[in-house]
């Protein structure tokens, strides 16, 4: 794809982003203006000007609507293909719509609680071709926080994954005090494996639980919730989401047994503060 320049694009991402502001410019309409007539923030159309949001399909659709294009809603497919592995598609819907998640990870901060510049550095190193698009795809998936009814969460990590420091101290400090400052939330709970437990069901690798509530809410055009529980689970190469009922049962009764093995809230909250501690002297 071509920029009106002339010159590579290479982000869809950006390119989405620098169509709504052109759009938005040519009628006069600042952002504040543009987000009263589509029903959301100024904070939301700067940052999917700057590609630093994905959109979703309601936003394409009330862009085409305010501005009187066609554009948008036929563009978003790509945009969307593009920042997330079409395998992890179906989980980003179904994680948008969770009214419970139990997350368990043994080598990184999860992705729902990672700062950007975590994010960023953690990502770079796998040195992809659309890093700034990953990010963002990595910071809206955040959004489920933002909602009227922000699910309930319980994050269990093992403490490698503190000790991990990525980005270097300054950044991986400010992760550690990202995750302090969550876990004060009282509809998030914070969890740390310690050192002093050799073995636990986590060890396969991370995993999350995402239960829903089936009452019907909104417009109706979310994905369709399944009828029990879903198990995803990471890999190296994509992700499996699992909807049998008994390797359900499974990975609840592994993440029990995680709760178990972990320490306390108070005390995971005591354990990470020693790190951003020791991160800080440095």
């Amino acid at each position: 794809m071509e920029s009106d320049s002339g010159q590579a694009e290479v982000s869809l991402l950006a390119f989405f982003g620098t169509r709504v502001r052109k759009e938005r410019e040519a009628r006069g309409w600042s952002q504040a203006k543009l987000a009263e007539k589509i029903h959301t923030s100024a904070a939301l159309i700067s940052y999917i000007e700057k590609a630093k949001r994905v959109p979703t399909a309601d936003l394409a659709r009330d862009l085409d609507g305010a501005f009187g294009t066609d554009f948008f809603v036929g563009f978003y497919p790509l945009v969307i293909r593009y920042a997330y592995p079409s395998w992890f598609l179906p989980f980003i819907e179904l994680e948008a719509q969770a009214a419970r998640l139990r997350v368990f990870e043994s080598q990184i901060i999860p992705g729902l609680l990672q700062t950007e510049d975590y994010a960023r550095a953690m990502l770079m190193a796998v040195r992809p071709d659309n890093l700034d698009d990953l990010v963002a795809a990595r910071m809206t998936r955040q959004a489920i926080f933002e909602r009227p009814e922000p699910p309930q969460c319980w994050f269990i990590l093992d403490e490698q994954a503190l000790r991990r420091c990525i980005g270097g101290p300054q950044i991986m400090a400010a992760q550690l005090e990202r995750l302090l400052s969550a876990g004060k939330d009282p509809r998030t709970v914070i969890q740390v494996v310690p050192d002093e437990v050799p073995a636990h069901p986590g060890l396969a690798g991370p995993f999350t639980l995402l239960a829903f509530e089936h009452e019907t809410k909104g417009s109706g055009t979310a994905a369709p919730k399944p009828p029990h529980d879903v198990l995803h689970v990471d890999g190296f190469s994509q992700g499996r989401t699992a909807l049998d009922s008994d390797e359900v049962n499974e990975g609840a009764r592994a993440y029990d047994l995680l709760r178990s093995y972990a320490l306390s809230p108070e005390a995971s909250a005591d354990r990470i503060n020693k790190y951003v501690e020791r991160l800080k002297e440095r």
